[in-house]
């Protein structure tokens, strides 16, 4: 869901979802309290801020000037869980929504307008929430990647079956000239866009809990440079350590919002 000032109007197709169909384009985390959650991830990923367009309730973080996501503070207004979630690009809003609809999904909001484009709040047959964006990008797509998100997981029961239903609604592996391709990989599947991996899909042992840890859920990967750093930096703001090895560690900030540090050396 697009919070910050986006490019012009223009019909540019190098700034559209239409030129990364599929891909995830943007993550954006709905929050509790806003100042809050920017003391913590201006400690934890050293993000700066400003105040989105649509009012003070939003704000678009920044690293080294770039938009790389978006905060809400609409949990308690919409009684929405915190959470990251991610968005993906898609050519037409209503038609991702419909497609949603018929693989039995579930539409939470929308679409809905954010000028100059349109955005849905969904969740996948498991409960996993995920967004779609149609219209111009908030960041350039390479350079939104390169700033912050390394990729995208989706823990889930089923990879393979996941991977159908996403793929469906995203035209994944249509070969369509530049859709996503997927691969399969042992018990994973791994999404490509212009050759790079950008999502993955893995089985695993979630079951239906209200522990976003342990459902099925979308985890966002944000690139450091010293993960061991985020880690203390967390812990020293409120936050709590799920997990942590050398090159990547998966945090939780005072919200209860999970997400992954993972560094730049080890991808």
């Amino acid at each position: 869901m697009s919070y910050g000032t986006t490019h012009s109007s223009g019909a540019d197709e190098t700034v559209s979802t239409r030129s990364v169909f599929g891909a995830p384009c943007w993550v954006s985390l709905s929050s509790r309290d806003i100042e809050a959650t920017e003391a913590f991830y201006g400690a934890v990923l050293g993000w700066r801020w400003r105040t989105a367009r649509l009012g003070l309730r939003f704000r678009t973080a920044l690293v080294d000037g770039i938009p790389v996501a978006g905060i809400a503070e609409l949990a308690s207004v919409w009684q929405m869980a915190v959470a990251w979630t991610p968005y993906f690009a898609v050519e037409d809003a209503d038609v991702a929504v419909g497609r949603v609809r018929e693989r039995s999904g579930t539409v939470a909001v929308g679409p809905i307008s954010f000028p100059p484009g349109r955005a849905a709040l969904l969740a996948d047959r498991d409960g996993a929430r995920f967004g779609v964006w149609q219209g111009q990008l908030v960041t350039e797509w390479e350079a939104w990647r390169r700033a912050a998100p390394t990729f995208i997981t989706l823990h889930t029961r089923d990879a393979f079956d996941a991977a159908i239903f996403y793929g469906e609604i995203l035209d994944w592996s249509s070969g369509r000239p530049g859709c996503c391709e997927v691969e399969y990989a042992g018990g994973k599947v791994l999404l490509r866009s212009g050759g790079d991996v950008v999502a993955r899909i893995e089985s695993g042992s979630v079951e239906a809990s209200t522990d976003p840890s342990v459902r099925p859920h979308w985890q966002v990967h944000f690139a450091v440079a010293d993960v061991r750093a985020c880690v203390r930096a967390a812990e020293a703001h409120g936050g709590s350590v799920l997990d942590e090895s050398e090159h990547e560690a998966v945090l939780r900030d005072p919200d209860g919002a999970q997400f992954t540090v993972t560094g730049r050396r080890s991808l």
